[in-house]
């Protein structure tokens, strides 16, 4: 059966740096090299995305 969803926990190192869990990479398909974007919002936190799922959305406006 295929998760669909995921709690997991990051400790932030020295300079930053999280690791992302292992079942979330899997979920979303993260490898090393991929890219990642961070969307911040003060009030709503913080949320990650693939570089890809944006490079769909622009695909599909610039056509």
């Amino acid at each position: 059966m295929e998760k669909n969803k995921h709690i997991g926990i990051c400790k932030v190192g020295e300079k930053g740096q999280i690791v992302i869990p292992k079942e979330a990479r899997e979920m979303f398909n993260i490898n090393p090299g991929d890219s990642i974007i961070v969307l911040c919002d003060k009030e709503k936190g913080i949320a990650l995305l693939k570089a890809d799922t944006i490079e769909h959305l622009t695909d599909k406006v610039l056509g």
